[in-house]
């Protein structure tokens, strides 16, 4: 009866966490203004803070050219030099690499409104520690930061 009672325990912590990591580690928020001045202010705040903007994905325009209509999209890579540089620079850290450049995305939903999504970076750090931790809780600051400049 007690196994009984741990393994339900076990199975139900496991669904709940599955069902609520999403939450936990992709944030949504509406944007304070329409999709282009959400995307002209997000790049200008991220390039005054000394970022890189070495990719700009825009979604509609791919989907388009493949044939499929979707609403205004536009996914931002971003580098900070310095921060890539202490995880790129040692062999233990480079794993993940395929996480870098960050990446933030400004898109129009059906409501009309413009909206911007990012991962957690900062607890994705927080469980890897060490450099990559250190790395990137500095990176969720200035991310933060980015993203207030058109949060609602």
């Amino acid at each position: 009866m007690i196994g009984a009672g741990f393994l339900a325990g076990i199975l139900l912590t496991g669904l709940i966490s599955y069902k609520a990591a999403p939450g936990i580690m992709l944030h949504e928020a509406e944007s304070k203004y329409d999709f282009e001045t959400a995307v002209e202010v997000f790049e200008k705040t991220a390039l005054e803070m000394g970022w890189k903007i070495p990719v700009v994905h825009d979604m509609a325009d791919v989907m388009s050219n493949n044939g499929y209509n979707v609403r205004n999209m536009k996914v931002f890579e971003l580098c900070y030099p310095a921060h890539a540089y202490e995880i790129l620079s040692r062999d233990d850290e480079r794993i993940v690499s395929n996480m870098m450049p960050c990446r933030v995305s400004i898109y129009e939903k059906s409501d009309g409104k413009t909206y911007i999504s990012w991962m957690n970076t900062a607890l994705l750090g927080n469980m890897m520690g060490g450099v990559v931790g250190d790395v990137m809780a500095i990176a969720s600051a200035d991310s933060e930061k980015m993203i207030r400049s058109i949060k609602k």
